[in-house]
């Protein structure tokens, strides 16, 4: 599967995780219906400036959105540093669950 392949399955993928309607992605980025159906169908590349939002909508990185990394990325954008610490130590919590 090539990453073009990928990237309108994740696109999808992330719209349908969120409960979001084409439609309502569409309003959320400034685009109408249509265009995401090009994007999920590959008929049309988004703009840089729709990947930016996109990966806000999603809170994951243009690079994932791109198939680039493969990693999902927390976005921490808009949080304090208290907040930052207790997801930190969140992670950490979850981490050491999982090995057990």
């Amino acid at each position: 599967m090539s990453a073009t392949t990928h990237w309108k399955l994740r696109l999808k993928e992330l719209r349908l995780q969120a409960g979001l309607t084409q439609k309502q992605l569409a309003d959320l980025i400034g685009v109408t219906k249509s265009v995401v159906s090009f994007y999920e169908r590959q008929e049309r590349t988004p703009s840089p400036d729709v990947l930016k939002k996109l990966a806000a909508v999603f809170h994951v990185s243009t690079d994932f959105l791109l198939d680039i990394d493969k990693v999902k990325r927390l976005d921490i954008s808009g949080l304090d540093e208290n907040d930052i610490q207790i997801v930190s130590m969140m992670v950490d919590a979850l981490r050491k669950k999982n090995q057990k």
